[in-house]
């Protein structure tokens, strides 16, 4: 396994979080106390993935998202109590919607069909993805680290290892949800 992340660790990295950001950064930050990661590397190529992720379904928004949701009634359906919210939180969704767990599609999405223009998106994205990737990786570092966390440790353990992280950000993210899943209601009973 050493080897494979000598040589992959950072692509696997930025990959791993374009698709599932939480796990994987938390996963390369918990090794960092090993040597087999760096700090600033870990956070930049984390940062990087989920940053490519954002702009991709912030351009699907902008190109085709208010065509593809207004052919949509039920979609449509859907999507106005998150856009009522999003307009009503607009400055806090732009800076936290990385911590959104469950929202991670959509929320760039709406932001892409919104009036933000790209310049204003970019600058956004940058912070709350820096805001994001630092937070994450320090929190890995420290279960790294607590727990003494090993490659071999990983090798024969991967799956519950990873379920676990997937587990912690599933549960961060569902407490966040909620939260916010109650705001949207309860605009939406308002409107």
């Amino acid at each position: 396994m050493e080897k494979f992340l000598d040589e992959y660790g950072y692509i696997a990295l930025m990959i791993g979080t374009f698709f599932e950001g939480e796990t994987a950064i938390l996963v390369a930050s918990s090794l960092i106390h090993r040597g087999l990661f760096e700090g600033p590397y870990t956070v930049l190529f984390g940062f990087t993935g989920s940053f490519i992720s954002d702009w991709l379904y912030y351009i699907i928004g902008r190109l085709n998202g208010k065509y593809f949701v207004e052919h949509r009634p039920k979609l449509k359906a859907k999507f106005q109590p998150v856009v009522h919210f999003f307009l009503h939180h607009k400055l806090q969704i732009l800076f936290t919607y990385r911590f959104l767990y469950g929202f991670r599609i959509i929320i760039p999405l709406i932001i892409g069909m919104s009036n933000i223009r790209p310049v204003q998106f970019l600058v956004y994205s940058i912070i709350s993805g820096l805001i994001w990737a630092t937070s994450v990786s320090t929190i890995g570092y420290f279960i790294g680290r607590f727990l003494n966390l090993k490659t071999d440790v990983y090798e024969e353990n991967i799956l519950f290892i990873v379920l676990g992280f997937a587990a912690l950000g599933a549960v961060i993210g569902f407490i966040v949800k909620r939260v916010t899943m109650k705001e949207i209601d309860t605009e939406a009973k308002e409107s």
